[in-house]
């Protein structure tokens, strides 16, 4: 085989091969190496889909079946229990969170009575659980959802700096929101210590938990609270004998204040995590970046009434919707472990609850348009971009956009029964899942100059039976609509894969958006030439970003761009960047550089020329200096 050397040096030195070991950048410079190596010979084999769990390492033992003397093995949250006294909890205690000590003084700015969209039959098919949450928020004579004060002091009050037991907490601010509120975290672990290092040194996988990226859908972090108390003084703890968690309760604060999906500058976020446009997206991937989670999972709330009322003269009936990744080039083994190991579950757990579940959708705001859609396939949700950082990645969804506070225990009960399922599955697959991810780290990494990649994908047309509910009568009604399947994905513009993507030295803006996604960059040392793809635009039209309910929120307007690859010998000068594709994030990179996609960098004028892009399709012989 034949392979081209890569260079680095720093600044002032004598280049080095790029082999050469740097204090500075350890795992960088080994990973991209392995990566190399891996290309230039073959691709990586499939290995078998394993069927149990698997010893591993530094790994804990397996979770019991059943619980051992000395040993508490939780059962899914939301067992029917007397409610919980105040003091500390003991094993033998419900799953009902006590309320925090006297509160900051409440100031209730919205949340005031509204007219429920629909009567009495229809409220009788949500019957509140037989178990009852306490958070602040969540008190019967609150008009108003826990406000971020409350949030903050929640969260310090589990950040005991006096070690209970194995268990370690660390409260993490995460950023802040345009309105400057502090977006928090709490991490729970029983890992010898709380930082990044230290977690992955303890064999354990991390799970990072959010919840309210619009601030209407409030029930994802009331349950974010029930789940945090929990995992640090209840019946979730012992599972941080296998895992560790990160818990962002709430990612929109100005949102959730305000009551409104955007964030204070109007944006969708949840559309904005591969631009990066809102602090409140960077908080979320310095997050994922940090603690490099085997799971993350997005807590959500969707529509009841309005469009389908409105469309279909009915209301919607289930307690939850539930979609993991849905979009390109996300690998086949986490999808089948998205499946299998999660999806399955979870939809059993609720059903042992008596809530009911079915795939995530939505319709568009287009009143004649009946169309009923699957979540998106566009790599910009929090779903799809942190599945394409190799996560498994889940997104849940309870019945609450429109309906203020009712049925908010039955919401609440949803997202703590599904998340709590969830928990345990990456407790009882922690090995298994450090397996798949290893394999798709390196298969994506030898995917490099090779094959096809997917440019773009839809959902497949399709027809389904949903059930909703009679406005009037409240029984169910089966109706049978045209349906978007994500889980089908077809492909729509494909090319060969190139070994990488060239920017210009101008191109700072995409490179600090590229590094957040956790993406390695490396700044070209010395002039050089390659073998390159450049785009030659063969139309042009202004337009944009749409998902399947509409125009997405916040957008200033895309440049659409359709365009031929040129292949040529291109110069490669000093201080030009490069971006290789013979690492693990590689298809993020994909996402954000192939300009004509309506949520590339191009498209949304991240990158301002075609001219400051190529795609590299030979290993390059260049020198790199230090970019980090």
């Amino acid at each position: 085989m034949t392979m081209h050397t890569f260079f680095r040096r720093t600044r002032g030195a004598e280049p080095q091969p790029f082999s050469a070991w740097s204090p500075q950048t350890p795992w960088k410079i080994s990973a991209v190496l392995a990566a190399v190596l891996l290309t230039a010979c073959s691709s990586t084999p499939l290995p078998p889909w394993p069927s149990t769990p698997t010893a591993r390492p530094n790994a804990p033992a397996p979770l019991p079946s059943r619980a051992q003397k000395g040993t508490v093995v939780p059962a899914p949250l939301g067992q029917a229990t007397a409610p919980r006294p105040t003091q500390p909890l003991g094993p033998s205690q419900g799953v009902v969170a006590s309320p925090l000590p006297p509160p900051a003084p409440l100031v209730v700015q919205n949340d005031g009575p509204m007219s429920p969209p629909y009567g009495a039959a229809v409220a009788a098919q949500f019957p509140d659980p037989a178990v009852a949450y306490a958070t602040p928020g969540l008190a019967a004579d609150r008009r108003a959802f826990t406000t971020n004060a409350e949030l903050a002091q929640w969260l310090q009050s589990l950040d005991d700096p006096a070690q209970r037991g194995a268990t370690r907490t660390r409260l993490l601010n995460l950023g802040m929101s345009q309105r400057g509120e502090p977006i928090l975290g709490l991490l729970a672990t029983r890992a010898p210590g709380t930082s990044p290092a230290q977690l992955d040194n303890s064999g354990r996988p991390t799970v990072v938990l959010i919840g309210q990226q619009h601030g209407d859908e409030p029930a994802g972090a009331e349950a974010l609270l029930v789940i945090s108390r929990e995992l640090t003084q209840g019946l979730l703890e012992p599972l941080l004998d296998r895992i560790n968690v990160v818990i962002v309760p709430r990612a929109n604060p100005d949102g959730a204040a305000a009551g409104t999906r955007v964030t204070a500058n109007g944006v969708d976020m949840n559309r904005d995590h591969l631009l990066l446009n809102t602090p409140e997206a960077r908080a979320l991937a310095g997050v994922v970046n940090e603690y490099r989670p085997i799971l993350v999972v997005d807590a959500h709330e969707y529509t009841v009434a309005g469009r389908y009322l409105q469309k279909f003269n009915a209301i919607q009936r289930y307690d939850t919707l539930l979609q993991y990744t849905t979009t390109a080039n996300y690998p086949e083994f986490l999808t089948k472990a998205s499946q299998e190991w999660y999806h399955q579950p979870m939809v059993a757990a609720l059903k042992a609850q008596g809530l009911t579940s079915d795939w995530y959708y939505t319709t568009s705001n287009n009143p004649d348009d009946k169309r009923i859609s699957m979540g998106g396939t566009q790599p910009d949700t929090g779903r799809n971009v942190n599945g394409l950082k190799n996560a498994v990645s889940l997104l849940i969804e309870t019945r609450g956009v429109g309906i203020g506070r009712m049925h908010i225990q039955r919401r609440v009960h949803s997202q703590v029964t599904a998340i709590g399922s969830a928990l345990r599955s990456t407790a009882e697959r922690a090995a298994n899942l450090e397996q798949v991810r290893s394999f798709v780290a390196r298969d994506i990494s030898a995917q490099a100059c090779r094959d096809q990649v997917v440019i773009e994908a839809a959902a497949t047309p399709t027809q389904r039976e949903l059930e909703f509910l009679d406005p009037d009568t409240g029984a169910v009604r089966p109706i049978r609509v045209e349906w978007n399947s994500s889980l089908t994905l077809r492909p729509t513009k494909t090319r060969a894969r190139p070994c990488g993507y060239w920017l210009s030295a101008s191109s700072t803006a995409a490179v600090e958006r590229l590094k957040l996604l956790g993406l390695q960059v490396m700044r070209v040392a010395e002039p050089g030439s390659a073998l390159a793809d450049t785009y030659r635009e063969t139309s042009r039209e202004s337009g944009d970003r749409q998902d399947v309910i509409g125009t997405i929120a916040g957008g200033t307007g895309i440049v659409r761009v359709q365009v031929a690859p040129m292949r040529s010998a291109i110069d490669v000068p000093a201080g030009s960047f490069y971006i290789p594709l013979n690492q693990p994030r590689a298809n993020l990179a994909v996402a954000a550089l192939e300009p004509d996609t309506q949520n590339s960098y191009f498209a949304n004028r991240v990158i301002d020329d075609l001219g400051q892009t190529a795609r590299i399709m030979s290993n390059p012989s260049l020198v790199f200096e230090e970019t980090d």
